[in-house]
């Protein structure tokens, strides 16, 4: 999948950010988690990673059921034309 549009500068995600891997990161911090292999310190610190990672999923899939209702809207005006 190409991410291209996601480089702008104005952007929330950063330079070469990937949806899938971004989920695989996710799992791994949870994994580790529930695995016990962290210090507590640790543990604080890799959850909030996870909820970053997860916000920007959440932003990511956001724009893109925008850019989805956009087309459909448009696919629906000309078809009505």
């Amino acid at each position: 999948m190409n991410n291209s549009s996601l480089d702008s500068p104005s952007g929330p995600f950063p330079e070469g950010w990937n949806y899938e891997a971004t989920v695989k990161k996710v799992e791994e911090i949870m994994a580790r988690i529930e695995a016990g292999e962290l210090e507590l310190s640790e543990v604080f610190d890799q959850f909030a990673a996870a909820v970053e990672y997860l916000r920007q999923c959440e932003t990511f899939l956001a724009q893109r059921q925008k850019q989805v209702d956009l087309l459909i809207e448009t696919l629906t005006d000309e078809s009505e034309s």
